[in-house]
């Protein structure tokens, strides 16, 4: 077990986020459908570095219903964090 002493700093992050499901009704299961809409979302959020997406599926008396929750950040800092570099030993 290790002491306080040897945890990280907390940082500070801010992140927003969204959730996307299918209209209920005929085609909710539609995954690839979900994913397209998820997409074009994304490419709409502009300068954005997305952190993380998670699939979740409700069971419903009418059958499955995936919706994707997306975590993204517009801080300036995270979105040149991500930005591609070349390794330094290239």
């Amino acid at each position: 077990m290790t002491g306080d002493a040897d945890r990280p700093e907390p940082g500070r992050y801010t992140t927003e986020h969204f959730s996307l499901t299918n209209p209920y009704g005929p085609g909710m299961d539609d995954v690839p459908r979900l994913l397209r809409r998820v997409a074009d979302e994304v490419a709409g959020l502009g300068d954005a570095i997305v952190v993380d997406l998670i699939l979740h599926t409700d069971v419903t008396g009418e059958g499955y219903w995936p919706s994707v929750t997306v975590y993204f950040s517009r801080d300036d800092a995270d979105v040149e964090a991500s930005r591609w570099r070349p390794h330094p030993d290239d």
